[in-house]
């Protein structure tokens, strides 16, 4: 199987010394697609990832992980943002190293650029979540909806 082209972009506006390295995202992102794309993965601190979800969720807090999709067709391109202090805490909750949770979330954000969605249904979000698994577990990472603490 052909790995698709992939231009990313990674952006650290967060200085968090749990963010995994460029080498370890970009192969992370490579397993999670299925087609070209070009994407900027940006790591924000709390008060970035609360604006972008108030400002395009309408929800005021700052969540895990955020997708923007900008173009379907031959290829895909879009944001993926992800808030490093959530991706601690709610690692260090769940009892989940965390480097497995950045995977886990860069993952999930990008089969939400390929067009899945979870929110759409129980049979949506479970098949979202096979997916990730198998991904995941490809990756050599344990399954993120097991109970692990």
């Amino acid at each position: 199987m052909s790995v698709p082209r992939l231009a990313l972009v990674i952006q650290r506006a967060s200085r968090a010394a749990h963010i995994p390295t460029d080498a370890v995202l970009r192969r992370w992102a490579r397993a999670a697609l299925t087609q070209p794309a070009r994407v900027t993965l940006r790591y924000v601190a709390e008060a970035e990832g609360r604006k972008l979800n108030r400002e395009f969720r309408g929800r005021d807090y700052a969540t895990n992980v955020l997708t923007f999709i900008y173009v379907w067709g031959n290829g895909l391109e879009g944001d993926v943002v992800i808030c490093a202090p959530v991706v601690a805490r709610e690692a260090r909750e769940q009892g989940k190293e965390t480097s497995a949770h950045h995977a886990h979330l860069l993952v999930h954000g990008l089969l939400h650029l390929q067009g899945m969605d979870h929110e759409l249904s129980a049979r949506h979000a479970r098949r979202m979540e096979v997916v990730e698994v198998g991904i995941l577990n490809r990756l050599g990472i344990d399954n993120p909806y097991v109970n692990s603490a």
